[in-house]
């Protein structure tokens, strides 16, 4: 609770070689260290990009095996208010879930919304006041991280490797982990700490690309148009119209790929907009991507060359593939949520995570669970008995760690 209360919405309308993207997120990262500082934690930098990193040595007996990276982001989503949150603990008794009342109306979730919500009566939960979001994505991470390196100080006989602990900004507008130096940081494999409800375990997630579409019209006078006009926008709708209507994200789940457009800009006489286009497969995001030109060479056989043009950025890519001799670090997950009572499932991000851009890097990255849920919402809640159990889980996962493995 005294995490989320220090501002540190990322900002995307930043420019893209500003890092962090809001001065604020630099309060998070200065108290955050200053808190591995005084837990005792060794080599705590916070760096001018608000990156905080430390170490725990190993236990006795695990000296000399690999180090195992922790990573949580201090950035809030930009995508609902992210200022001044006010959080506080409601006793859960069942029935809609209340944040707060905003202009007299309450802000709720339900067990319809979150059928978790049916095995939470009777516990304390934690909610802003319906106001903001709660920034449990990934406070709630952060948390988890340092009460887990506070539990492995006090008591030094719980058996755990030397533990590398970041935590980053700007992990909400796609920056993340970019800059963090993997051969300072010195861990062999890791994991985020950044996921939903209990038990949620991802080691893929989508493959992504942007596309960038660019429609040039012909102007003149209105009154003399016929035959001569090309309206920009009139084509910009056209090519909107012909992207496959079913295959966008509010129609899609599970493992379903999408269109996404999400800006456009221009007038009558030129027209910008660009999507997201996401899936699993690497074949089928290609073909994602030659649909778009696809459509831009069909209107461009009607209005003319290069009325349409279409430009495509990769952006990541499913990080499952490297997990390939490497599935410990899968098992151990999973391991340790049953070791705590948890029954662990395996989920595709829809998205990506800290934990992919790391993976490409070289560093094998799965996401954990936090505990939280409506991430990016008001409405966002995290249970108090599931950040406990977090922390439990953890604690059992760095312990697998403390023996040699195989694969």
């Amino acid at each position: 609770m005294r995490y989320v209360q220090v501002s540190s919405q990322s900002d995307p309308q930043a420019p893209e070689d500003q890092v962090p993207s809001a001065p604020c997120e630099h309060d998070m990262a200065r108290l955050l260290a200053e808190e591995l500082e005084a837990l005792g934690l060794d080599d705590v930098t916070v760096d001018e990009h608000a990156y905080v990193t430390a170490s725990l040595p190993a236990s006795d007996g695990a000296q000399g095996l690999p180090a195992l990276g922790l990573l949580a982001h201090i950035d809030s989503s930009p995508d609902a208010p992210g200022d001044g949150v006010k959080p506080h603990v409601v006793h859960y008794e069942g029935g809609p879930l209340v944040m707060g009342v905003v202009d007299g109306l309450e802000v709720s979730t339900s067990p319809a919304e979150v059928p978790d919500l049916n095995d939470l009566a009777g516990q304390d939960i934690v909610c802003s006041d319906g106001t903001t979001l709660l920034s449990a994505d990934d406070k709630a991470g952060v948390a988890e991280i340092m009460a887990l390196v506070a539990r492995l100080k006090e008591h030094p006989e719980l058996a755990h490797p030397c533990i590398k602990v970041a935590f980053v900004p700007d992990e909400e507008i796609g920056h993340g982990a970019s800059l963090l130096d993997l051969e300072s940081f010195g861990a062999t494999w890791a994991y985020t700490v950044d996921g939903g409800p209990l038990g949620e375990f991802s080691y893929e997630c989508f493959s992504a690309s942007e596309a960038t579409v660019e429609v040039q019209g012909v102007m003149v006078h209105p009154g003399s148009a016929k035959g001569i006009m090309v309206n920009a926008m009139t084509v910009a709708a056209q090519f909107l119209s012909m992207v496959p209507a079913a295959e966008r994200p509010e129609h899609t789940c599970g493992r379903e790929g999408f269109y996404h457009p999400y800006s456009i800009e221009g007038t009558s006489a030129g027209a910008k907009f660009a999507f997201i286009l996401r899936d699993f497969d690497n074949d089928r995001l290609a073909a994602r991507e030659q649909t778009l030109r696809d459509i831009a060479s069909f209107l461009n056989s009607q209005y003319g060359a290069d009325t349409v043009r279409v430009r495509v950025r990769e952006q990541y890519r499913n990080m499952a593939e490297h997990f390939a001799g490497r599935e410990f670090l899968i098992e151990n997950a999973l391991e340790a949520n049953r070791e705590v009572g948890i029954e662990p499932w395996v989920e595709p991000v829809r998205g990506g995570t800290d934990g992919a851009q790391l993976t490409f890097r070289g560093l094998p990255c799965p996401n954990l669970a936090t505990g939280g849920y409506n991430m990016h919402s008001v409405r966002e809640f995290v249970p108090v008995r599931s950040l406990e159990r977090t922390v439990d889980m953890l604690e059992r996962l760095v312990a697998r760690f403390a023996v040699e493995q195989e694969g």
